[in-house]
């Protein structure tokens, strides 16, 4: 979920699919809720990693036909970017 979607069906809906929201509130709300803002952070770091990767044109543009093979470069691609935090 995003900021965007902070509303109250959509956190109704997410919980009752058994997600855990971690979306902090619009400042304007009457009823703010408690978030966990150390997750809320980590969400960030995963939305960063898909734009890294999504940056590989093959997987952008999703050419192979197979499943496997597609998890295969999102896999490879995901290698390249762990490789590159070591140097």
């Amino acid at each position: 979920m995003d900021r965007a979607y902070e509303g109250d069906a959509t956190r109704d809906l997410a919980v009752e699919h058994g997600f855990t929201p971690v979306v902090p509130p619009n400042p304007k709300r009457k009823d703010p809720w408690e978030y966990d803002g150390t997750l809320y952070k980590r969400r960030n770091e995963v939305e960063r990693l898909f734009r890294r990767v999504k940056a590989n044109r093959r997987i952008f543009t999703r050419y192979d036909k197979l499943d496997v093979v597609f998890v295969g470069f999102v896999l490879l691609a995901c290698a390249v970017e762990f490789i590159k935090t070591l140097c």
